[in-house]
């Protein structure tokens, strides 16, 4: 069972952190001192990918497993924290509630964008801005009072660059000028005849037009290839994307008031793995804004955000929880 203490804080128990992503989502269970009991694993749970129900079983199931793992009831969790993938606007609300309300464990809890997490576990103190680059982007941001700040997070629709997604459609525009000689001739687009198995640039670009042919996120590995190798647009294409990043970032930035303080940027997603060809561009658009920014890669798995933020839910404040957590990663082993 819970205790309490005199100011009504919860002074034992344990926390459940969930971390709902796109391609995987991880349950964790730990004492309040940071001990892990318990893990669950399992694949998306974004509500917008696998519909209501495919996002309701699959928090049902991982945080089932975790549960299983520590050999715990659920009556004695006593705060949880969600970080959840899909979860953007005011309107999804209930949507998220009934998905944790059918845990059915009576507790408080908070839930946020799966992107908080990640600078909740990658940051220093909880607070920052984390600037998530995967398939596509995401910034959000909060200042030491819990404000928070954000873009909109849905991609080119609003004019938000920066994921790979939106660096493979930077590409594929340079293709089309190049094609209409607006623009330079350049080996993006024999990389995109390689890859649609069309021998004809005309032809490409009518089955781009034309919506037969579609182009991955993936083939953002190949653009870097060629950055690297000295194509010039494939250069442009990345910095472009980097500097549209770092913009959104900046607005961010300008929400929280940020700009003249020291504070960290959390790196999150496969697009800043390439390196310095891309995290160059981005720094120095940050820094002409904010020059006190520190640029850190996320090295915490995310769902140490979510036991992070169980424990805000119960006014918990517990220096040695994250230091624990991160020092013991041994429970995550994929």
């Amino acid at each position: 069972m819970s205790q309490f203490t005199s100011s009504g804080k919860v002074s034992q128990g344990y926390l459940l952190g969930v971390d709902v992503g796109n391609t995987k989502t991880h349950a964790l269970i730990t004492d309040f001192s940071g001990q892990v009991i318990g893990f669950g694993n399992s694949g998306c749970g974004n509500y917008e990918a696998i519909g209501v129900d495919g996002f309701r079983e699959i928090i049902y199931s991982v945080t089932n497993e975790a549960l299983q793992s520590a050999q715990i009831d659920q009556k004695i969790i006593t705060g949880m924290g969600f970080g959840l993938a899909g979860y953007d606007w005011p309107a999804e609300n209930q949507i998220m509630i009934q998905a944790i309300d059918s845990l059915g464990i009576s507790c408080p809890y908070r839930f946020v964008n799966d992107a908080v997490i990640g600078l909740i576990a990658g940051s220093t103190e909880g607070w920052g801005v984390a600037v998530d680059a995967g398939t596509g982007n995401n910034v959000r941001g909060r200042d030491q009072s819990g404000k928070m700040g954000r873009i909109t997070g849905n991609s080119i629709r609003f004019g938000e660059i920066g994921g790979a997604g939106e660096l493979v459609w930077r590409a594929m525009v340079a293709v089309t000028y190049a094609w209409t000689q607006r623009g330079p001739k350049t080996e993006l687009t024999n990389m995109m005849m390689a890859y649609t198995d069309i021998p004809d640039e005309a032809a490409l670009i009518e089955a781009l037009a034309m919506d037969k042919v579609h182009l991955p996120a993936i083939l953002a590995l190949e653009i870097f290839d060629l950055a690297r190798k000295g194509e010039q647009v494939a250069n442009e294409t990345i910095i472009y994307s980097a500097q549209e990043l770092a913009r959104n970032t900046n607005a961010v930035i300008r929400q929280l008031n940020f700009q003249d303080i020291p504070f960290e940027i959390v790196l999150i997603g496969s697009v800043f793995k390439a390196g310095e060809i891309y995290i160059q561009p981005f720094r120095e658009v940050i820094h002409e804004f904010a020059p006190q920014a520190s640029l850190v890669h996320l090295k915490n798995p995310p769902v140490i955000g979510s036991i992070l933020l169980a424990a805000e839910a119960i006014g918990q404040d517990l220096p040695e929880l994250r230091q624990t957590l991160v020092q013991s990663k041994g429970w995550l082993s994929d």
